[in-house]
Order: C-alpha cells, then structure tokens, then sequence
C-alpha cells in the first residue's frame, strides 16, 4: 500500500480519525536519555497507509511506523511500549535511548446497515452517532436524507436500487436492519440478507402478522428453517417484552439497547493496560532521566 506523508498535525489527524473511525495508532515519546532527535511529549500518529507528523525521522521513525502497523495489522488494539538504542536496534549514531508508547485504536467497532430512513431510523441515526459504530443507511427515495445527515460523522447515505446489489457491498459481520417504507422492499432485502451466512444479526421492524406472512412465503420459497430463524423480528423488543409506546423515539430508544447487546461482545484479546514489567521499566528510566 503507497506510502502517504501528509502535513495534517497529529493533534488535527487524531481529532478527525476518531471522529470517523478509522483505526490508527497514537505514538509518543514518554522518556528519553542522551542524545535524541525529539523530547519526551512529541507525537505522531499513523495509519494503515498515512503518517502524521513526525518523532525526528531516520530508522527509529520508521521501525516505529513498522511497530504501529504491526498492531494495527494484527488487530493488537490497546498499550504496548517500544524502546529504541539510537544506536543499536535503530542504526542510528545518536547514542541515546527512548521509550515510545503506542495507543492502537480500532476505529469503528461494528457496521450496522439501516435500510429506511423513515421517523424510526432518523431516530436511530441520531441516537447513534455518539457510539462507535459505523451506519450505512439505505433509502430509495431520492429526498429520504435531510442535508444534516451528511455532517454526521461515521455515517455513509446511499442510494437503494436493488436489494442484492446494496446487500452484496455490506462489509462482513455487519448488523443489518431492515425498516423501508415498502413491504415488498422490505422482504428482497430479507430474502438477500440470509443467503449471507456473514451478516452478524438481521432484524426487520413489523407486527408479528406481518413477519408471519413474510416466514410463510420464505418457506413457500424454499428457504430453510436455519436461514428463516436467522430474522428477528419485530426489532427492539427486548427481552420478548412489547412496548406500549409505539412513538419513532421510543422504538428507536429500543432497537439502539437491542444493538448495544447484540454488538457487546468482549474482544479476543482483553487489554487493560501496560504489563506490570512494562511500566515498571516506564517509570523507572524517566526517574532515571529527570533526576
């Protein structure tokens, strides 16, 4: 992947980064002894493909950038120390010595696909757009998406033409939620929705009639009873209670619970923080390097 050095701050870099949730790495330098090209305090932050800002450059720069793509490419989100020999590991004749701290953040954590922008999913959209999620809304309607929307950070509007193809681009393990203006619509994008055995959970709003006819013509269709199963329905009825207030707001308040349990899973790789050795060494060379 090309190599983009850009002239965007750290500080700015950062900012918008993880105002759209882009994963990147925050890098700092916390101690220094001898002779270095930057003090403790000076940053950079780098992505899969940019860098922004810079540690003073040459070989300990770069075997930092290499460290940080290494945590994003192995999905390591969370701490963990480099230190540097300028001298040694990096090939350069400095002759001092830093700690470099790495911040490796994920970016968005889930996509979720939101196929209406009818009253129930602009409530959604905007309960949303604090979480660290990802929306794709879909509309066919050409007027569906206020000017607002498009401010909205994490947040991709696109046309609805034909459920297969809108399905087709959805990144895996996405969260899909289907709630158009149009039933017929409503069930394409359904029957495209468990053909793919990567979708994370498919939910349809409706009466319980309404999923009823549409199981009943999945199976008429020759859609097995796994793949049926797969739908829940209605969406945000949780814990198979029914909700009495049936305002947008209400249903919307719902459906975003339903989805925080449903995305809440505990990462593979739990990290709270820097190993005791780790921070041991830390603070150990800055005592070393103020005193």
């Amino acid at each position: 992947m090309s190599e983009r050095q850009t002239p965007e701050t750290w500080h700015a870099a950062l900012h918008r980064l993880q105002r759209d949730g882009i994963p990147h790495v925050l890098a700092t330098q916390v101690t220094s002894a001898g002779s270095t090209p930057r003090e403790p305090g000076a940053r950079m932050v780098i992505t899969i493909d940019a860098i922004f800002d810079t540690l003073g450059g040459g070989t300990f720069e770069w075997q930092t950038i290499s460290a940080a793509r290494a945590c994003l490419a192995e999905q390591r989100y969370g701490l963990s120390l480099e230190a540097f020999s300028l001298g040694g590991r990096s090939g350069q004749c400095c002759g001092g010595f830093v700690n470099i701290l790495l911040e490796t953040f994920p970016g968005a954590t889930h996509h979720i696909a939101l196929f209406g922008a009818g009253h129930v999913g602009q409530e959604i959209v905007k309960l949303g757009a604090p979480l660290p999620w990802q929306l794709h809304w879909y509309d066919s309607r050409s007027d569906a998406f206020a000017g607002e929307y498009h401010q909205q950070p994490r947040l991709h509007c696109y046309s609805l033409h034909a459920a297969e193809q809108s399905v087709a681009a959805l990144p895996a393990n996405t969260h899909a939620l289907v709630l158009t203006h149009n039933h017929d619509e409503d069930y394409a994008l359904i029957k495209a929705l468990i053909e793919r055995n990567d979708i994370a959970s498919i939910g349809l709003i409706g009466s319980d009639s309404k999923w009823a006819s549409f199981a009943g013509r999945l199976k008429r269709e020759s859609y097995s009873v796994d793949k049926i199963a797969r739908v829940r329905s209605p969406i945000g009825r949780i814990h198979a209670t029914k909700l009495n207030n049936k305002t947008p707001y209400a249903i919307a308040l719902t459906v975003v619970a339903e989805l925080l349990w449903l995305t809440d899973t505990p990462s593979a790789q739990e990290n709270r923080g820097l190993a005791p050795q780790a921070l041991q060494t830390l603070m150990t060379d800055s005592s070393t390097t103020t005193s």
